[in-house]
């Protein structure tokens, strides 16, 4: 028993590890956006991610070259998951607070249930669809503050709270797709790959239509330490982590740790932005945890 205990304390420290750290991005982005432009930010932060993952998949002689047949596949999971999603992140959180992007994000295990009822006809009752119902409502609390009629009038909720909400179901849509490849490949190489991808995609949107390279000489010392935050823990050490822990622990049970996430952003971007919690955000955050709770038992 104590050695079986033993074995479990790694992986729960690495997802809570993973947890606290995605949490802790949504703020970074917010430190970054004040110095540089969102396509910047993801160019540096996922180039970072891509020389993280690759070192580790070196390091654990799991490199090996995808077939040809996989690429396609591998490349649409780049640019849903990577490109396009934190495209829809890193523009919302321009308008978007930091705490709500975070609880919106934490409803992706409902879009996550919901997709695998449809897609792959999984079992879904009355107790999963209340859960999706009430993580709604906490959503609808978090971006109208609490004034849900606000919301039919246009004066609550703002572009990047759209952006915030599309960017839930972008994942889960990878997530489903991802799982073809995961089943063929070690978690942190199709990580590598996928990020990789999607690093590329990115060059198109900084080269083609962003800034360039221009934005980087006025990133401050504050500025590198959030982009270094964003590259080498959230897009490289938190996805390490959370796969690694995914080999032994319960995905459930990931679940129920990955719920930290928002509470870490919600405590940060009080700190550290000023953004204020209000019994609306405790209130909301707990209807969505009982959401996702009731969605996933």
């Amino acid at each position: 028993m104590f050695m079986a205990n033993r074995s479990r304390a790694l992986p729960m420290l690495e997802i809570i590890f993973a947890a606290v750290i995605w949490g802790a991005t949504f703020v970074a982005t917010k430190i970054a956006l004040q110095e540089v432009s969102p396509a910047t930010i993801v160019w540096l932060r996922f180039g970072m991610g891509v020389v993280v993952l690759g070192a580790a998949v070196i390091l654990r002689n799991e490199f090996a070259i995808p077939r040809r047949s996989e690429w396609p596949h591998l490349a649409l999971l780049g640019f849903i998951g990577v490109a396009f999603h934190q495209w829809l992140q890193a523009n919302g959180l321009i308008t978007a607070q930091a705490t709500t992007t975070a609880w919106i994000v934490a409803t992706i295990p409902v879009f996550i249930a919901l997709l695998s009822w449809i897609v792959l006809k999984e079992r879904f009752g009355w107790i999963r669809a209340g859960g999706i119902a009430l993580s709604a409502l906490g959503v609808l609390l978090i971006i109208s503050h609490g004034n849900l009629n606000a919301l039919f009038t246009g004066k609550e909720g703002t572009i990047g709270d759209v952006l915030i909400l599309i960017s839930a179901p972008n994942w889960a849509v990878y997530t489903i797709l991802s799982r073809r490849e995961l089943s063929r490949h070690p978690a942190a190489r199709m990580m590598f790959y996928v990020m990789l991808s999607g690093w590329l995609f990115t060059n198109i949107w900084i080269f083609g239509f962003g800034p360039g390279l221009s934005e980087i000489v006025h990133l401050t010392v504050k500025g590198w330490m959030a982009i270094l935050m964003l590259g080498i823990l959230g897009s490289g050490l938190a996805y390490i982590a959370y796969y690694d822990a995914l080999q032994i622990l319960p995905a459930s049970q990931l679940g129920v740790f990955l719920n930290i996430e928002p509470l870490v952003t919600t405590l940060l971007a009080a700190s550290l932005l000023g953004e204020p919690i209000t019994l609306t955000v405790i209130l909301a955050g707990g209807i969505i945890i009982t959401g996702i709770y009731l969605v996933n038992r």
